[in-house]
């Protein structure tokens, strides 16, 4: 079935609850059993159909009780109130898994694997981030706020760089990896205190990650 063409560029920034690396992205079960996290990027470049999507940001905040692929799980959507109506409706369908191809990106495994999809909330979104210092800070009024910044090494307190790369990865092919803290209220309420922090460039369409 024919898809609507659509594009995201940008940069983001994510936290979960697993240790730094994140056994997931190696194939193996989250650190604590569950899986809880935030996902927060801004678009440098994007549209869907005809529709630009250029300057906007959007977040996920997620929870399932046990690994992703078990499904259970809940999460729900924020959009830039900057966003008029054909836009919202736009990032709305994509983070939500719609027209993509089966199992191509992480949102669309996020929202399959999800039972309860919590509405999606239209707010102001402060978001920075510089990739390459690890470094970045994300807030949304009454329900997230968020910080990521370099690993520290325990023996010598200076910063730790370590990458991720998945050439054949359905959310980056190369992502920073850093610590990270968020607190998040409302219909997902979550405290992750210096745990896996990515940063990571997004390059998606309908297929997938653009290489």
């Amino acid at each position: 079935m024919a898809h609507i063409d659509w594009l995201i560029v940008g940069k983001s920034f994510g936290n979960c609850n697993c240790d730094y690396g994140c056994p997931c992205q190696f194939e193996s079960l989250p650190t604590h059993g569950a899986c809880s996290g935030f996902e927060v990027f801004e678009i440098e470049k994007g549209h869907f159909g005809k529709v630009k999507l250029d300057g906007l940001r959007a977040a996920m905040i997620y929870s399932w009780p046990g690994p992703i692929f078990e499904g259970k799980g809940e999460m729900q959507v924020i959009i830039d109130e900057r966003a008029d109506q054909s836009q919202r409706k736009a990032l709305d369908t994509i983070l939500h898994g719609g027209e993509t191809e089966e199992a191509a990106n992480h949102w669309w495994v996020y929202s399959t694997m999800s039972d309860t999809h919590h509405p999606t909330l239209y707010k102001p979104i402060s978001f920075e981030i510089d990739i390459d210092a690890r470094k970045a800070t994300a807030a949304i009024p009454l329900v997230l706020e968020a910080e990521g910044r370099p690993i520290k090494s325990p023996a010598t307190g200076q910063p730790h760089q370590v990458r991720i790369h998945l050439p054949g990865g359905i959310e980056f092919e190369i992502a920073e990896i850093g610590s990270g803290s968020t607190t998040t209220s409302g219909a997902i309420a979550l405290t992750l205190k210096d745990s896996y922090g990515q940063f990571n460039r997004l390059h998606h369409h309908g297929g997938g990650v653009i290489r």
